[in-house]
């Protein structure tokens, strides 16, 4: 197995919630809490979870988009949180990030050229004579004409523009993309190019990826390992065919249960969630999932389940996933 590229230690990220007069702290949004996992060289990560859950916090602050409340993350065994200003700076161009919506993620300004090939001049990573020739490889690797250079984004249409959003992010020759979301706003037949469009890539590249959706068909397809974000934290990681085959945690149930088959002879046990999903700034004692879990019981109230390896490097978060796998 190939070494990891990203490591996440005890992940933390709290947003403050202010009130009253004087605008004081009066709690805490608790967006990301405690979250570890790796991610190895060449492979996607899937990342998946409801609205809320705190996934695209995650990617975020693992980019150092987001400063920390606590843990670490290494890339390439660099506590990234360590690094000064000019050194993360450095870093930058390695780790990018391909964001949610096409339509807002670009300058209505700017040429596509410019949007694509700014960074470039701006880490010194061409002269201005490879500049255009640069931006140009890079538009062709992405299926985007050499003559676009001079148009601007609303000229284009959503997967069109998505595809700019990925060709500036390749840009800057990078090890690491997060994805956030990147076909979420596009039409079921673009998402498909889309997402060909960046397995390719990664074959022709080695890129490292961290996939973020909520839609798990997606998520089956790109994906190497597959991980389940319930409320801020991880209640399920392994390889995509152990994840989908034999879920083990009572939320990756559910939502396994909730995605279509295409064979209309073959029906799926629905399962339904009962209760509303608790507040990110109040969450519930124990295991956060217990207060909508059907098989939950005393013990969940009062005791946070770890995340423990059940074999094959499939990991969950659940008291009873020790019965479930034998």
């Amino acid at each position: 197995m190939s070494e990891p590229l990203i490591k996440v230690e005890n992940l933390k990220k709290y947003f403050p919630i202010t009130g009253g007069v004087f605008q004081k702290t009066i709690g805490h949004v608790k967006a990301v809490d405690g979250v570890s996992f790796e991610i190895n060289k060449g492979e996607t990560l899937g990342l998946v979870g409801e609205s809320g859950c705190g996934k695209s916090t995650v990617g975020r602050t693992m980019l150092r988009l987001y400063e920390k409340t606590d843990g670490k993350v290494f890339f390439n065994n660099v506590d990234i949180f360590k690094l000064n200003h000019r050194k993360m700076r450095a870093l930058r161009p390695k780790m990018q990030i391909v964001f949610q919506d096409p339509y807002s993620a670009l300058n209505p300004r700017m040429t596509v050229g410019n949007i694509i090939g700014e960074a470039l001049l701006e880490h010194n990573l061409c002269t201005k004579d490879e500049y255009n020739k640069r931006v140009t490889q890079i538009m062709d690797d992405c299926g985007l004409p050499s003559y676009y250079m001079d148009r601007y984004p609303h000229e284009f249409s959503g997967g069109q523009r998505q595809r700019i959003g990925i060709a500036r992010a390749l840009a800057m020759n990078p090890e690491f993309i997060v994805a956030d979301e990147p076909v979420s706003a596009l039409d079921v037949s673009i998402q498909s190019q889309i997402i060909n469009l960046m397995m390719d890539l990664q074959k022709e590249h080695g890129f490292t990826y961290l996939f973020i959706s909520h839609d798990l068909s997606v998520v089956e397809h790109i994906s190497t390992r597959v991980g389940i974000m319930y409320l801020g934290s991880l209640v399920e990681i392994g390889p995509k065919e152990s994840i989908f085959c034999k879920p083990l945690h009572p939320y990756t149930k559910a939502l396994m249960s909730a995605v279509p088959i295409p064979d209309p002879t073959l029906k799926r046990e629905r399962i339904v969630l009962e209760g509303d999903i608790p507040s990110n700034s109040n969450p519930p004692s124990g295991c956060k999932f217990h207060t909508r879990c059907p098989i939950a019981c005393d013990k969940c109230k009062k005791d946070n389940p770890a995340l423990l390896n059940v074999g094959n490097n499939h990991m969950v978060a659940c008291h009873f996933a020790e019965k479930d796998n034998g």
